[in-house]
């Protein structure tokens, strides 16, 4: 299925010139000292104000602060309309709670309600870093309040969220992922490329991260979780996507016991999710009958 707008696939989060070049200069001094900043820089989410079109979701949701214990944050919760049948929506990597308004709307409409938050170190939630394990702590927290869902939506690093929480302890009937990272070395990979160092870099901070997590990090790569995933999925990817390659996509649903995969064509990594056509095929696959 295509859907075409303009064919630019330009990153959705540009890296300020002045940190490019304390990455650069820094490499030059210490590839060690240049793999520790960049972890930061690759764990800190850059804030972005709510634009106008998500307000009106904002101002109608039900606002409630939790507490997740196990990583001391306090997450920021919106409840929009009220129904049993409820929908989880984990946003991307410096993303937030709006981004899925016009879904939520049309969700909304077939008598769902939206839950969504904004996740640790975003929006008015607490903290300066984060990373995945505080987000599927967060996920299972939220199940814990305000679940069972019936369906989860996940944008980008809020898909590859939800891979990882479904082959775990979180379980839904249905799962939309947009735009959807794969591999973490080649997330961690691509970083380094936006932010204009050598690939050693990204080898040094995915040892950094394997370290701290104790574990090989890519074994939370999108694919290698789908394997576990048995319930209707829909993988929904653009392109034209400057973020994340659409080969993520096919590498996901491949894996997969039960997807589908719809293509779109110059929508972007962000344009997607408040593209009408797309919102309506999200809706469809999580309200239509098993």
């Amino acid at each position: 299925m295509n859907f075409t707008h303009s064919k630019t696939a330009l990153p959705s989060i540009k890296i300020p010139k002045p940190v490019i070049l304390s990455a650069k200069a820094l490499q030059f001094i210490s590839t060690n000292k240049a793999a520790k900043f960049g972890t930061r820089l690759f764990t800190t989410p850059v804030n972005f104000p709510i634009p106008k079109r998500e307000k009106v979701m904002l101002e109608s949701a039900q606002k409630k602060t939790i507490n997740v214990p196990s990583i001391s944050r306090d997450i920021q919760v919106l409840s929009y309309g009220y129904s049993t049948k409820k929908v989880l929506w984990v946003h991307g990597w410096a993303g937030r709670s709006t981004q899925l308004y016009m879904i939520a709307d049309k969700l909304l409409e077939k008598g769902y309600m939206v839950i969504s938050f904004d996740g640790p170190a975003h929006g008015k939630s607490t903290g300066k870093t984060t990373e995945m394990p505080e987000f599927l702590e967060t996920i299972t927290e939220l199940n814990k309040q305000f679940g069972p869902f019936d369906a989860a939506i996940g944008h980008s690093f809020g898909g590859v969220c939800l891979y990882n929480a479904l082959s775990e302890n979180f379980a839904v009937n249905k799962l939309v992922t947009v735009g959807a990272a794969d591999k973490i070395s080649d997330v961690i990979l691509n970083f380094t490329k936006n932010l204009q160092v050598k690939p050693v870099i990204a080898h040094k901070m995915k040892r950094l991260f394997d370290k701290k997590w104790q574990r090989d990090i890519d074994i939370h790569s999108s694919s290698v979780k789908a394997k576990n995933v048995k319930i209707p999925t829909l993988v929904v990817h653009d392109s034209f996507d400057g973020d994340v390659d659409v080969s993520c996509a096919i590498a996901i649903r491949q894996n997969l016991q039960n997807g589908k995969l719809l293509i779109t064509e110059g929508l972007g990594h962000t344009k997607i999710l408040r593209n009408p056509k797309v919102a309506s095929k999200i809706v469809d696959f999580i309200s239509k009958e098993p």
